[in-house]
Formats: structure tokens, C-alpha cells, sequence
């Protein structure tokens, strides 16, 4: 028996780009929270004017870390059921894949 990969590159690519879209929301959060002393909110988009217009892409890059922060404190807080939690992971995971493999293609573009 040969060794075999425990991996297909595929699925390694996968779990990279989902990790690196965690690792991009968590630091697009962390350096809102920084400059403004405050989290990250889907409600940025209801302020009007440029303040919505710049929170599109704001909540774009940062969308996973907050979905995941307000899972978790829902589930800490308000006993939300495990269901619950395990849809908006899954949605924030796809979510983080997203931003990880456009993250990636703007790298190997820039690598050549």
C-alpha cells in the first residue's frame, strides 16, 4: 500500500481559503473595533447616507466574524438551540470560503 494524501488538494484548498476567510473577517472586525471602539453590526447598514454606502463593503469582508460573534453570544446569552447555531456556522463557513478564494486568486495573481 502506497501513502496516500489524507487530503485531495482540493479539499486542502478548501479548508485554507475557509481559514483564511475567518483570519480576514477576524482582522477587518478587530480593526474597525480599534479605530471606532465598537463592533462591527449588520445595523450599519440603517444608517443612511455614505455611512451605508460605506458599510457594504465593510460587512462584506468582515460578515463571518460577525455572524460568528453573534451566534455565540446568543447561544451563551440567550440559550439559543444548537440547530441554530450549527445553520448560521455553516452559513458563515461558506461565507469565509468565499472571501478565502478570492483572497487566494488576488495572491497567486500577485505571485505571478
Amino acid at each position: 500500500m502506497g501513502s496516500e494524501p489524507l487530503l485531495s488538494q482540493t479539499q486542502f484548498d478548501a479548508f485554507l481559503a475557509i481559514a483564511l476567510g475567518f483570519a480576514f473577517a477576524g482582522l477587518i472586525a478587530a480593526i474597525y473595533r480599534a479605530l471606532r471602539h465598537e463592533h462591527v453590526r449588520f445595523e450599519l447598514l440603517l444608517t443612511g447616507g455614505g455611512a451605508t454606502v460605506a458599510a457594504i463593503p465593510l460587512l462584506a469582508a468582515a460578515g463571518p466574524a460577525v455572524i460568528m460573534r453573534n451566534t455565540l453570544r446568543g447561544r451563551k446569552y440567550e440559550r439559543r438551540q444548537v440547530h441554530f447555531v450549527a445553520i448560521a456556522t455553516a452559513l458563515a463557513s461558506l461565507w469565509s470560503m468565499v472571501i478565502g478564494y478570492q483572497l487566494m486568486n488576488l495572491l497567486h495573481g500577485f505571485m505571478g
